[in-house]
């Protein structure tokens, strides 16, 4: 049954906030659709900061968003590497990747597709 409400949400009172070293994933509820926020400092890497507590050494989860500020890689696990930055849209399949930010700049992105499946116990 479709909502007859107008709903108005903001990141900076997340529903859900998932932490790990050197970055966050804040997560909102918007109707049908969870929205998430990344942001990371420079140095974080997801095999190393979230996939590691998970006995993760990749990500396989689908992923479909933007980037908001600062540069970060979509590593796949047969060997190629795409820059993210500022002001692209992204689709990432759910093949094995790895990603790292890129440089002294923090990176945040917004993840329209996969965003209730990252950083779960197993994704």
């Amino acid at each position: 049954m479709l909502s007859s409400e107008t709903i108005l949400k903001r990141f900076e009172t997340p529903d859900e906030i998932r932490e790990f070293p050197k970055g966050k994933f804040e997560l909102v509820h918007v109707g049908p659709m969870t929205i998430g926020r990344a942001t990371y400092e420079p140095g974080w890497k997801w095999s190393e900061d979230v996939g590691k507590a998970m006995g993760e050494e990749f990500c396989s989860v689908e992923h479909v968003g933007m980037v908001v500020s600062g540069c970060a890689t979509a590593a796949m696990k047969d060997g190629e590497v795409k820059e993210m930055r500022a002001g692209d849209l992204f689709y990432v399949p759910s093949h094995p990747h790895d990603s790292w930010v890129v440089g002294d700049e923090p990176y945040v992105s917004l993840h329209f597709l996969g965003a209730d499946k990252y950083s779960t116990e197993k994704n």
